[in-house]
């Protein structure tokens, strides 16, 4: 391996071992995950009728996995640790896989004719998960990893997809779907393993270099110390060793001690230099502000050890783009960058380029982690001619490209400016606005479809702000943002509850009400939802509480844990605009839900056509055991549609606007009678 001009030669040989090393050290795991998953289909899913076939794949699948660990053990302790030559073992453990592989797909080819729709799903989501895992486990073989996922899931996909019903059709869509996602999946996982090899064996070398230069710098230190030791004879100069010293200090007052880089003093020092260079000069200079997207579940998840080693990279990789004194650590995951001589389409150019260095991996004690940036861009004299101004307006800029388009660049306007200050306005505004009486709850009904009778109705926030409305879709996120969502949040439940109890006593009806992520997450929600219930009389069977998907993206044991202690108050549980999150099934097996609401955006497409999102919705709803509802509808035509199709609840203007609570519950008495 040579390491020359940046560009890695890297030995095929060394290569190779590493390959087999990789492959050989997840064997053991996929041979488990081989076992558990045969199994639970020949065992978890009996047929009598297919029985002995079954048991017969379950019979070659254990002598397949047998030899493959004899190989395997073999490897570990008889070849690995010698000079071996890799061609052979790579044979053995390409003809252990394809044979697994071969006995999958005639597995899927075989008994598909005898499978339901339940045994048809459960062995594509099995079959699915072996090929997940085999993205990763065969990565370092992109031919093997083809050939495994493809041999996983084609054969039962397209047999499902020309099969005649419209539930294995749909199956199997979603399992060549799946298949595609898991190739491009299992490409990206190769090429960063090659490129890790490369890394690795580059990474050797330096260090023999290093240990070579640290001799070096030994000796040179050993001769430094002498000559010290000769310096300390010598009456030196007190006055100049007394300015050496004042400056190295200054020098280390103006860096951060992490990165190395200018802190906020440093930069904003720079800053004022260069501004009045460039005024003599007559010309420009762009201050950019990034913020990096995503490293905030790196210190949560990694830990701030892993993320500190991230913010030493990203700087490294930032410094690529600017001079080194031009580039400061503002703070936390902010970086602050200034452009000398820059225009627009210049520092616009530079910003995307960072973007991208950052977005590439980053390797920290085998974790992988990928981030992104938001960019802010302010330029002088444009809009404005003192380093705390722009620095000021590059950020705003920053903060609202990282509301409204993670992950982008965007330049300073006044527009920004202006929303910066109505945001502040409102946020004054929300902190009163319980005390001020202008917020209040409407109620919009929900009809079952079957009978067209009140289900249920569910409590929409609104807000009077002056003479203004100001949308769900500002303030919600604002309180969310401020903290000020857990005294509105109870302030609505509260509310809500007691309209609901007001209702007729026979009535049934229930109240929804919408509950924040960051409600959920706080563990007084389960103690307030007690004096909720007790102080207002409302039977808690009569509540519903909705939640988005986004919760799964929070501390999942957390989650579980409310919503179990949610649901043994007999409250129900609604999983809110179904299909726009990215929620799996497994994460929506371990949660105890009672409905599933359809977004309103997939009702919308009806009247282009499209209803698969709707129709698989309908079949996961229908394997959890639990009720859809359909929001958003505003004509009949969507409502026969969606009656037709098997939904169980709907909500929309066409049945009723939302109405005030004296409103609704004369509604609700007209509906009675």
């Amino acid at each position: 391996m040579q390491v020359r001009s940046g560009t890695i030669k890297l030995d095929h040989h060394l290569a190779s071992k590493d390959t087999l090393e990789l492959l050989y050290g997840n064997i053991f795991t996929g041979m488990i995950m081989s076992f558990v998953a045969m199994s639970g289909l020949i065992f978890g899913l009996p047929n009598p009728q297919t029985a002995t076939i079954k048991f017969w794949f379950w019979v070659v699948t254990i002598g397949i996995i047998t030899l493959r660990l004899v190989d395997a053990f073999h490897w570990q302790t008889r070849v690995r640790d010698t000079d071996y030559n890799p061609k052979w073992s790579f044979l053995r453990f390409h003809t252990g896989a394809v044979a697994m592989a071969f006995v999958w797909a005639a597995y899927s080819i075989t008994l598909f004719n005898s499978m339901n729709t339940i045994e048809l799903a459960t062995t594509l989501v099995i079959l699915s998960a072996m090929a997940a895992g085999a993205a990763t486990v065969l990565a370092p073989s992109r031919t093997l990893l083809i050939f495994y996922c493809s041999m996983l899931i084609l054969p039962i996909s397209i047999q499902s997809v020309v099969n005649s019903k419209d539930d294995f059709t749909t199956i199997g869509v979603l399992g060549l779907l799946f298949w595609v996602s898991m190739l491009f999946t299992g490409f990206k996982s190769n090429n960063f393993f090659h490129k890790a090899i490369r890394l690795k064996h580059a990474n050797n070398e330096l260090v023999q270099q290093m240990k070579i230069e640290r001799n070096e710098v030994r000796r040179i230190n050993e001769d430094l110390r002498r000559s010290n030791e000769k310096l300390d004879h010598i009456n030196a100069s007190l006055e100049a060793e007394v300015t050496r010293r004042t400056n190295e200090m200054h020098r280390l007052s103006n860096r951060d001690p992490l990165t190395l880089l200018l802190n906020r003093l440093g930069f904003i020092r720079q800053l004022e230099e260069i501004i009045r260079t460039t005024e003599k000069l007559h010309n420009t200079l762009a201050v950019l502000f990034v913020d990096l997207d995503g490293f905030k579940q790196v210190n949560d998840s990694l830990g701030h050890w892993v993320g500190d080693k991230v913010l030493v990279e990203v700087a490294t990789r930032l410094k690529r783009f600017c001079d080194p004194d031009h580039l400061a650590r503002w703070g936390g995951d902010e970086f602050v960058i200034v452009l000398p001589y820059a225009n627009e389409d210049t520092a616009i150019a530079v910003a995307q380029a960072a973007r991208s260095g950052i977005s590439d991996p980053i390797i920290v004690e085998e974790n992988q982690i990928s981030l992104d940036a938001s960019i802010g861009i302010a330029l002088y004299p444009d809009h404005g001619k003192t380093a705390q101004i722009l620095i000021q307006e590059a950020d705003l800029t920053m903060y609202n490209r990282k509301r409204n388009a993670r992950g982008s660049v965007g330049v300073f306007n006044q527009a920004i400016y202006q929303m910066a200050r109505e945001e502040q306005d409102l946020r004054d505004g929300l902190r009163r606005a319980i005390e001020n009486g202008q917020l209040f709850v409407m109620f919009q009904p929900i009809l079952s479809a079957a009978k067209r009778q009140p289900w249920a109705v569910e409590a929409l926030l609104r807000w009077e702000y002056g003479d203004r409305s100001v949308p769900p879709s500002v303030f919600i996120p604002l309180a969310e943002k401020t903290g000020l969502i857990h005294d509105i949040g109870t302030w609505v439940l509260h509310r809500a509850c007691i309209v609901a109890a007001q209702w007729p006593q026979e009535s049934e009806v229930a109240v929804s009400v919408n509950v924040s992520v960051i409600q959920l997450m706080d563990d007084r929600f389960v103690n307030t939802l007690d004096k909720v219930l007790k102080s207002s009389g409302l039977d808690p069977t009569r509540l519903h509480l909705e939640i988005t998907e986004s919760v799964f993206a929070d501390n999942r044991e957390t989650v579980v844990r409310q919503v179990n202690a949610i649901k043994a108050r007999k409250v129900q549980i609604s999983i809110d605009d179904f299909g726009t999150g990215f929620s799996s099934l497994s994460q929506l097996q371990s949660l105890s839900f009672d409905h599933i609401k359809i977004d309103r955006s997939f009702v919308q497409k009806l009247e282009e056509g499209s209803d698969t999102i709707i129709r698989a919705t309908l079949m996961i709803a229908r394997e959890f055991g639990c009720k859809t509802i359909a929001e958003g509808i505003e004509s009949n035509a969507h409502a026969e549609r969606l009656i037709e199709m098997g939904v169980d609840c709907l909500q929309g203007f066409h049945y009723a606007r939302p109405l005030s609570a004296e409103a609704i519950r004369q509604w609700l008495e007209n509906q009675k009678q």
